[in-house]
């Protein structure tokens, strides 16, 4: 009996949610402008969200399943000795001879174009490349797609490849952007592009068979590294026994991580992203809201009139859950489908950024169904707990109302009060622990409070601002207008936080980049202080070196000498240069007393404020290498830190007495020269003389051009995201306004009965949208500068190591301003002509009925 009254009460609960579902539907068809609102909101925070998590992940991958072109991981790469530039070829065929054959020899170079820009270039023996791939299939190691793509699927002609035809390699992406015509000339000689799948993995790319590119770089027997594929232990062993267990005398060994060193390094780079997306998740989620309130207000009759008509308050509450459920669903299928193509535009830039920045190269981007379920599952909670105390107040609201217009007021000025305090108590909040944390991801997080307590404050700054400007404003119409301009911050001000988030994060990022690339070019004006770089091989180094001094116009030579070390298991740069040098190309960020004495003696180093960071070493403290250790060198005190916005590794600066004492090469690794006359002059004598290429000279100018593209490239994508999230918050404020017109036609069409003309309507409600914007742009000054402060003193001085000198630019942010406030015009505009063109007497016949 009891069952059967359970299963019937079930029964009826259903029903009853069933039919108040079929009402809700009714009432979307009747208004789909509010199913618009919410799901706009939901597709934009899932499109955002999923674009940059499925970039992220999809480079997290890549780190870990490739380092070689066309193939697979490296377990162990054969480098050259400290002071040598390159491998004897001889290396490589002992290995092969030895029955070593999963290796890969490769060359790498810089190589130059018919318009004298530089590129990148890797020859790779194909052959080798093409065994080792296929050996990986066979073994069932690779995926599905790499099973049906590889080399030898390709339509290419690989008897031409391999016999050093004039043949390269590229991506059809990356050939479409630099060789349209399918032809390139580098080093003087044309070479025909072959254009490959992207799901190959050559991204950005120039690859050749390496009989090719010994020719075309004129390093003919010469290597960068050899590759070797297997258990690192085991081809270690082999190795030494196919060189007598006297491979030190030709090579180091340099074993490779699973990715873990590029996934470390660009940590931070990722985080950032994640940071903006989640920015834009949560914008996207004030416009969802947004829309959700405003349809549960304006079915607050609806509501009403169910329970009267017998609906229980579960069966609505439930109802109301499930219609939300449903949105979310579908919004969230709609943005991962934009995400993923979001994260195809999105890829090719941060491909860029990270293969210059850090050499990291992108696989083609895969996506999961996870990403789906936990986006589905993200949102729901999210929204959840922002509607259901509306819905829950809404569904037991009392069947006979009788809250009155002022106690709407009062209860609407005592929430913003509340959002105000709770607003004070995260910034004090956040204000007593910024100054204790040490590391950025600790920063981030209190980064992402002070930004959740920004719009909080919005609601009482506009009350306020608006009450000063009611009492300037001259009695008529206008102050009517100021007036109701208060009542319209309820309905309007979710659309505004949104707003106000996307123009703070701008400001706060424009912020940032202007800082830092204004740093940058001082830095680089510091760091490059002659007139010509070069880099010729080893044996032209002395050749070069005596033609230089033998002619009269070059007024000084200096030398770089560069050694590959390890510290706490990570590469750092151990470096020397000329006194000169270190003295004049060294920013100086702290140092010890009479530090430059100490230095030329032989007593102190200097660190880069990077690796000072990472490590949290000071002025004073001790360190050593394992070079110091073979030599029986105590640990050096450190004398320095300097700024170095150049190198994601550490570099450790030591003297020439030092350098010595040490026994590493006395040959420099290069030499940079200052000439009195055209730099051009100087580059032809050496190209002519010692037969040194192009790519070989780097000028002063070209390397500040190149440095301040990559500048460009790297902070390109979070302004593209940045812009995405103003134009997400642009989105909601216009559905904002759109449903807020909508809703105000019949107090409009009373002020037109009163005598008001349509004109004037245009103008009353066009200036109260935009007094309320203006008051928004206002307060993301203040909030974009702390915002600014905040990232460029801490989050990015933990996350890289960089110290920034904050700059604030008024032109920039203005203009920031002025595109809201023109955004925002077209937004509030649009829908107001729409709405004041329909016959406004039919409004208040609405009202009436």
């Amino acid at each position: 009996m009891v069952r059967s009254l359970s299963s019937l009460a079930v029964q009826q609960l259903w029903l009853t949610m069933r039919l108040s579902l079929s009402v809700f539907a009714r009432h979307y068809l009747k208004s789909p402008l509010q199913a618009g609102g919410i799901l706009v909101g939901i597709i934009l925070a899932v499109t955002l969200l999923i674009g940059v998590r499925a970039t992220n992940e999809n480079a997290v991958r890549s780190y870990s399943e490739a380092t070689e072109l066309l193939s697979q991981r490296a377990q162990l790469l054969l480098t050259p000795l400290s002071g040598s530039k390159s491998l004897d070829e001889s290396v490589y065929f002992t290995l092969r001879q030895a029955g070593i054959d999963r290796a890969l020899a490769v060359l790498t170079d810089t190589v130059t174009d018919d318009t004298g820009q530089r590129w990148d270039i890797q020859a790779s023996d194909l052959v080798a490349a093409l065994s080792i791939q296929s050996q990986h299939q066979s073994q069932g190691q690779g995926s599905v797609e790499q099973e049906k793509l590889s080399l030898l699927s390709a339509n290419i002609p690989l008897a031409k490849l391999l016999s050093g035809a004039p043949f390269i390699l590229m991506s059809e992406s990356f050939s479409a952007q630099v060789a349209p015509q399918g032809t390139m000339t580098l080093n003087g000689t044309q070479l025909d592009v072959i254009s490959l799948e992207d799901e190959l993995g050559l991204g950005n790319a120039i690859l050749m068979d390496i009989s090719l590119g010994q020719r075309l770089l004129n390093r003919t027997g010469e290597l960068s590294y050899i590759a070797l594929f297997g258990q690192a232990e085991t081809l270690t062993k082999a190795v030494n026994q196919a060189f007598n267990e006297q491979s030190t005398q030709y090579f180091n060994f340099t074993p490779q991580d699973d990715g873990e060193g590029l996934t470390s390094l660009t940590r931070s780079f990722h985080l950032n992203l994640s940071a903006m997306s989640l920015l834009a998740f949560v914008v996207g989620l004030f416009i969802a809201y947004n829309g959700v309130r405003y349809s549960l207000l304006k079915r607050q009759k609806l509501l009403v009139q169910l329970q009267q008509q017998g609906v229980p308050q579960q069966a609505l509450l439930l109802a109301l859950l499930l219609e939300l459920f449903t949105l979310v669903l579908i919004g969230s299928l709609l943005g991962f489908i934009l995400g993923l193509q979001l994260s195809h535009w999105l890829q090719p830039m941060i491909a860029l950024t990270l293969e210059q920045l850090y050499g990291a190269r992108l696989m083609p981007g895969l996506w999961q169904w996870s990403w789906l379920y936990q986006a589905i599952g993200l949102t729901f909670l999210a929204a959840l707990l922002a509607c259901y105390p509306l819905f829950n107040h809404l569904a037991k609201q009392a069947l006979a109302r009788s809250a009155s217009r002022f106690e709407q007021q009062s209860h609407g000025r005592k929430q913003q009060r509340k959002l105000f305090i709770i607003a004070l108590i995260l910034l004090a909040f956040a204000a007593v622990l910024f100054p204790l944390t040490q590391d950025y991801q600790h920063s981030l997080a209190l980064l992402s409070l002070v930004t959740l307590a920004i719009p909080l404050l919005l609601p009482l700054v506009l009350q306020t601002g608006l009450s000063l400007v009611e009492r300037v404003t001259p009695p008529g119409l206008w102050r009517y207008g100021v007036a109701e301009s208060k009542e319209l911050i309820a309905p309007l001000s979710l659309a505004m936080m949104a707003m106000l988030l996307a123009l703070t994060a701008n400001i706060s990022m424009n912020t940032l980049v202007g800082s830092f690339e204004i740093t940058l070019k001082q830095w680089l004006d510091d760091r490059l202080y002659a007139d010509l770089y070069i880099r010729p091989p080893n044996d032209k180094m002395l050749e070069t070196q005596l033609l230089l001094a033998s002619l009269p116009n070059v007024s000084a030579i200096y030398g770089q000498w560069l050694h590959t070390s390890h510290y706490q298991n990570a590469t750092v740069s151990l470096m020397t240069r000329d006194d000169h040098s270190l003295r004049n190309s060294n920013q100086i960020k702290a140092q010890s007393d009479n530090h430059w004495q100490a230095l030329f003696n032989g007593e102190v180093l200097m660190i880069s404020e990077p690796m000072a960071i990472k490590y949290q070493l000071n002025v004073g403290d001790s360190l050593t290498l394992a070079e110091f250790e073979k030599v029986s060198l105590p640990p050096m005190t450190i004398g320095a830190i300097f700024y170095d916005y150049g190198n994601p590794t550490g570099q450790i600066i030591v003297s020439q007495k030092t350098w010595e004492q040490l026994n590493l090469p006395i040959q420099p690794t290069s030499i940079a020269a200052d000439y009195i006359g055209e730099i051009s002059e100087l580059e032809s004598i050496l190209q002519t003389q010692v037969s040194l290429s192009a790519a070989q000279l780097y000028n002063q100018s070209k390397i500040k051009q190149r440095a301040m593209q990559i500048f460009k490239r790297t902070f390109s994508i979070t302004l593209v995201l940045n812009s995405l999230t103003l134009l997400v918050a642009a989105i909601g404020l216009f559905s904002g306004c759109l449903m807020l017109t909508q809703a105000r036609q019949a107090p409009l069409a009373r002020l037109y009965a009163l005598g008001v003309s349509r004109s004037q309507l245009r103008a009353l409600v066009s200036g109260q949208m935009l007094l309320i914007v203006l008051f928004t742009c206002l307060l993301a000054l203040p909030t974009g500068a702390l915002l600014g402060y905040l990232l460029i003193n801490k989050v990015t001085l933990q996350a890289f190591g960089w110290s920034i000198a904050m700059v604030w630019d008024w032109q920039a942010y203005f203009r920031v301003l002025m595109v809201a406030m023109l955004v925002s015009a077209v937004a509030v505009i649009l829908p107001l002509l729409w709405q004041t063109r329909r016959p406004l007497i039919s409004s208040l016949q609405k009202e009436v009925l």
